[in-house]
């Protein structure tokens, strides 16, 4: 019997099982995939407080020492489910089954990505989904935005400020954001936008040099140089599998305030999988301290 199962070992679970851990409780923390999460992508992280710059394994690693160090149960597997048993709950995985006190949701959320051949080995060199985390190291440089909507927008005014020129790539006939924004950019000098167009390719050395395009009204392909390409066409949570123990929104995000409880009592979540605003390192790892902590008075109070 655990005192605390974390779901999810990104930045937000990692930092739950620390707080859990130096609570004198027994924690296990169940990953399916990567431990770090999408931070491991970013191969550079220069917005965490106290470290100039270091890379998002690095950042991962110090981490996972870290609770390991304190004694963390670690298991790989896939978490299927969970049962509320009252006192207890049953995580359900696909290897096995494991019993504790509470849970936390850290699942964590992943970029949508364009499904174009060759992506995946380009992200961190060339592609990026964070202005915030990765903008400026195009200043002075080209880039490209995928996407449309608000939060295209926000990522390419951010671009803007540093960068030499900024491509809106957006595959519909209008920009679905806020009109304050579109009329922003649409003043920028170095802002210039494409209607109706997907990326369909990437042109490479042992970096991203440019993208290939396709006009879906005109059928017409062309080239895009540019030096990163920043996707932003949505995220994608992965919480269908909790929707018994926690209330979901209509884009699958569980829905929960900053003091990261879920409709269950005993279960809580952290991290990017919640309903938030603002999804970085920081707002990640403060929320893995309020559910840990959260959970250990849970505990306490049985």
């Amino acid at each position: 019997m655990y005192d605390v199962i974390i779901v999810g070992a990104g930045p937000a679970g990692l930092t739950a099982a620390l707080y859990a851990l130096r609570a004198d409780k027994k924690v296990l923390v169940l990953e399916k995939e990567t431990f770090g999460g999408q931070i491991t992508y970013s191969p550079k992280v220069e917005n965490y407080p106290g470290f100039m710059q270091m890379s998002g394994n690095e950042f991962a690693e110090k981490l996972l020492d870290q609770v390991t160090e304190h004694g963390a149960d670690i298991e790989m597997c896939e978490v299927t489910g969970v049962i509320d048993n009252g006192a207890t709950k049953t995580v359900i995985t696909d290897t096995d089954r494991f019993e504790g006190k509470t849970v936390i949701l850290s699942t964590g959320c992943k970029h949508r990505h364009l499904g174009v051949e060759g992506e995946d080995e380009l992200i961190g060199e060339g592609i990026s989904f964070c202005a915030v985390c990765d903008g400026a190291f195009y200043a002075g440089r080209k880039v490209g935005v995928v996407g449309g909507g608000n939060s295209a927008l926000v990522e390419a005014m951010m671009l803007s400020e540093n960068c030499a020129e900024v491509t809106i790539i957006q595959n519909l006939a209008i920009l679905t954001g806020e009109p304050k924004m579109i009329r922003a950019l649409e003043s920028k000098p170095n802002v210039k936008m494409i209607f109706n167009t997907v990326v369909t390719g990437f042109e490479k050395t042992d970096v991203l040099t440019g993208v290939k395009l396709h006009n879906t009204e005109t059928g017409e392909d062309t080239s895009l140089p540019v030096d990163g390409l920043f996707v932003a066409i949505g995220h994608v949570p992965e919480n269908d599998a909790f929707d018994n123990v926690a209330e979901l929104n209509n884009y699958g995000y569980i829905v929960a305030d900053e003091a990261c409880t879920t409709k269950t009592p005993g279960v809580f979540v952290a991290g990017d999988c919640r309903t938030k605003n603002v999804r970085q390192i920081t707002t990640a790892t403060a929320d893995g301290a309020v559910a840990a902590l959260a959970a250990c008075r849970y505990i306490d109070s049985l």
